[in-house]
């Protein structure tokens, strides 16, 4: 290169002009911008030389005005279409003469900056140009329209959001509800983030992180600021599918036609006095329980369970839409059904005054609370009262003469519980929350009543699933049995050193085993039962039904519905979705308990050291008293296990799970 010479080369990606000076060492060349910036640069830089003319460093903006008149790209498409037949090669200053009829250093220099920045006409092969062929420029072409149209599309998305942001109504195109998916993605998933969801934070100034992509759903209005994020993430559905509620909606059109009818070959106890007991706000009612006198003298004990098989069948679509869902899911703001609502608290329920459907299991104990006999049948009853567990703790207080039954049943409980006892069942009580929502905001949590009715009915669901157990223990019949391997409980001297209560119950609870379920019976450690089968919640609970269809079958003398290998795989997958749902319950529960202490955040918690979490960091798990909830807390001291504190909420925030308390300061 000789002085005077003008370049171009790239500075930082941009195409700069400069007018060479002096040789740099033996490689380099020292060259003068416009603004008298020397630069250092070696020939392999230089992506252009404008050739026929020397220049001054003064002179590149009056030569860069000079070549702006000349950069129009319609010139490329007339010159593309004059060598594309033949495919002919050319350099710049030979397309400048095509195109300009001269070859002025302006033109060639136009000519290179046109050819340098297109994308569909010619493709560069070393120091010239060829033509694309026509399919590759209408390739380009469409792509470019499509590449156009996804800009448009995407600023038109992003106006819309605005739009909404600033509180007015717009009409969402079909497009946007595939980004917005991406941004709930994004909420749900935050440790996958993507990229479609982190630009569109990115183009309106928020943050690009999960939080960021929950806080704009709920500003746009599409998530609620109380969104069970715990729900989304599960693969528990929220909703039933249009052809289940259609279906289900079919059944009711036959059962009040009449067309739906199963009183053969059940046996008739519709004279007998059955008394459903549940909480108030209880809407599937799926047991109720009475109590017959034999001509002997004894009793005879029936528990009742509401028979939902009968309206479906094995592997139709209401069947296999609750073994998706394996479980009612019980939330604070409401209880997702594992059958539409419609069917779980009408026809598949255990209503009073109306003749209802059930399996039913009689039986007689013996003197010291252990199973004598039993029977098990497809019945009719008609359920006589339907009564609160206050109801029933009122009547036992007031030892009401007109309704001896339920006195009979408390003390058969008292046996059982007893019984099981003497067999090794490991009593464990500790305080429970029931936390409720009222309008999605309004937070209420109670102390859930250790009243002796919800055991006399607990005892009765023990009772009819130890007898179901049995049952298909002797006769082969494969269902989901519950079984708990025998816990290494605390030597008793070192348990009668804990406070008796919470405390005590807390480092029993610690000791015991997980529960397991499969096809072979076993014995149930907590329950003291050597097999043990859950059968008392088939509205509700899918195993239950496996159970109901599998017991009834034999009844009928029937082929089992499901066999051995066929149970098994349905187990297993229940028990997954099931363990899900358990824990979407337990956040759910977690959230708006953390709600309910931050808008109490000045309130005094009485509280109540249960067991050591971490000794060396004094971090221990506590109970709220008051409320029944446990939390992890670091102290400032050393405390003593059951000794009882005060507590106040120092920081929390529901949205990342996170709670610190800090003890009271005594007055």
């Amino acid at each position: 290169m000789e002085k005077g010479t003008l370049v171009e080369f790239k500075v930082n990606g941009d195409r700069r002009l400069a007018v060479v000076e002096k040789p740099e060492g033996k490689k380099d060349w020292i060259a003068i911008d416009e603004k008298g910036n020397p630069h250092k640069i070696r020939p392999q830089r230089v992506d252009y030389q404008i050739k026929g003319q020397s220049f001054k460093y003064t002179e590149i903006g009056q030569f860069k005005a000079e070549v702006k008149p000349y950069l129009d790209e319609s010139n490329l498409e007339i010159a593309w279409e004059l060598l594309v037949e033949d495919s002919t090669p050319v350099t710049p200053s030979e397309l400048a003469s095509l195109i300009f009829s001269e070859e002025t250093p302006a033109m060639c220099y136009a000519t290179h900056i046109l050819l340098s920045d297109d994308k569909i006409y010619f493709k560069k092969k070393g120091d010239i140009y060829e033509p694309r062929s026509t399919s590759q420029v209408e390739e380009i072409k469409h792509q470019i329209e499509i590449e156009a149209q996804k800009k448009q599309e995407k600023e038109g998305f992003i106006a819309r959001l605005h739009q909404v942001l600033q509180g007015e109504i717009v009409k969402w195109e079909d497009g946007d509800f595939l980004k917005l998916n991406f941004l709930e993605k994004y909420a749900l998933q935050p440790d996958n983030p993507p990229k479609q969801a982190q630009e569109i934070l990115e183009s309106l100034g928020r943050q690009k992180s999960g939080d960021g992509a929950v806080q704009l759903l709920i500003d746009l209005k599409l998530w609620d600021k109380h969104e069970n994020i715990f729900l989304r993430r599960s693969s528990y559905p929220n909703y039933f599918p249009l052809q289940v509620s259609e279906v289900a909606h079919s059944i009711l059109d036959q059962i009040n036609n009449g067309t739906i009818e199963d009183t053969n070959h059940r046996l008739d106890l519709i004279h007998q006095k059955v008394y459903t007991i549940d909480d108030e706000s209880t809407e599937e009612i799926d047991d109720g329980l009475s109590v017959e006198t034999l001509e002997d003298g004894r009793l005879r004990y029936w528990i009742h369970i509401a028979d939902p098989t009968r309206l479906i069948n094995p592997d139709d679509i209401l069947d296999l839409e609750a073994r998706k869902r394996s479980t009612s899911l019980y939330l604070p703001t409401g209880m997702i059904p594992m059958f539409p609502s419609e069917l779980a608290t009408g026809p598949m329920s255990l209503i009073q005054g109306q003749i209802c459907p059930s399996l039913s299991f009689g039986v007689t104990l013996d003197e010291n609370g252990g199973v004598m006999d039993y029977e098990i049948h497809s019945t009719l009853i008609k359920p006589t009262y339907r009564l609160t567990y206050h109801d029933v703790d009122e009547m036992l207080h007031l030892n009401i003469q007109a309704e001896p039954e339920i006195k009979q049943l408390a003390e058969a409980a008292k046996k059982r519980s007893q019984w099981r006892k003497e067999n090794g069942s490991v009593m464990i009580s500790m305080p429970e929350a029931v936390i409720k929502v009222k309008d999605n905001d309004e937070v209420t949590i109670e102390l859930l009543d250790p009243s002796f009715s919800r055991s006399l009915v607990a005892e009765m669901m023990i009772l009819a699933g130890e007898v179901a157990g049995k049952y298909c223990q002797e006769h082969n019949i494969p269902v989901a049995f519950r079984s708990q391997p025998q816990p290494e409980l605390p030597p008793e001297e070192e348990l009668i050193l804990l406070p008796p209560g919470p405390v005590r119950s807390c480092a029993l609870r610690r000791c015991m085993p997980k529960s397991e379920t499969g096809l072979s019976a076993a014995r149930h450690a907590s329950l003291g039962l050597e097999t043990y089968t859950q059968v008392t919640s088939p509205i509700r609970r899918y195993t239950d039904l496996l159970a109901h269809f599998q017991i009834k079958a034999h009844l009928r003398g029937d082929e089992f519905p499901f066999h051995r290998d066929k149970m098994q795989e349905i187990i297993f997958e229940v028990m997954s979705t099931s363990s899900e749902a358990v824990l979407v319950e337990r956040q759910t529960n977690r959230y708006w308990s953390l709600q309910y202490l931050q808008k109490h955040s000045n309130e005094i918690w009485h509280g109540l050291v249960l067991r050591w979490l971490r000794e060396d960091d004094n971090l221990a798990l506590i109970l709220l008293e008051d409320l029944g909830l446990e939390f992890a807390h670091r102290f400032d001291r050393v405390p003593k296990i059951g000794e009882q504190i005060k507590l106040q909420v120092h920081f929390c925030d529901p949205q990342r799970d996170e709670i610190r308390f800090k003890e009271a300061v005594n007055n």
